[in-house]
């Protein structure tokens, strides 16, 4: 069944793209679900016009991207955390923290799920966090975690 998927379904495509996927599959959960609509002529018309709107947005979404991270790539953030005298942390610096002093310090709002940190960050220092806020578009930010 060729169907055109009206919303990104993982695994399956992105928005606009007119894809082949099995008969039940189509009609059992893709287009009840309103994730998709069953391909013809016309349709095929409005999906080319879905997928150059989501080559806009995209585009304007990475040039918001890069320029966050000309600002924030030189910039560190610091961080206040309460620590022994071995400069082990208490608690830990997690990804939230970090979202909320980038947003308080350099006025920058990012959702805590792009900042890749592998684990928590648990003693005093410098410490370099990766931050995906587009699919093309990843750069490092300096975190300093100094003594409360």
């Amino acid at each position: 069944m060729k169907v055109i998927l009206r919303a990104d379904v993982d695994g399956v495509g992105m928005k606009g793209d007119v894809i082949d996927v099995a008969d039940g599959f189509g009609r059992n959960k893709l287009i009840p679900q309103g994730l998709a609509f069953k391909a013809s002529a016309g349709a095929e018309r409005q999906a080319e016009h879905m997928r150059r709107s989501r080559e806009l947005k995209d585009a304007a979404d990475r040039s918001v991207a890069e320029e966050m991270a000309t600002r924030l790539v030189n910039r560190p953030v610091t961080i206040a955390a309460k620590a022994g005298e071995a400069g082990k942390l208490f608690g830990s610096v997690t990804s939230s923290d970090i979202s909320n002093a980038l947003k308080e310090q350099a006025n920058i709002t990012i959702d805590r799920h792009v900042i890749q940190l592998h684990e928590p960050i648990k003693e005093l220092g410098t410490h370099l966090v990766m931050v995906k806020v587009h699919a093309d578009v990843a750069f490092p930010v300096t975190v300093e975690v100094v003594a409360d």
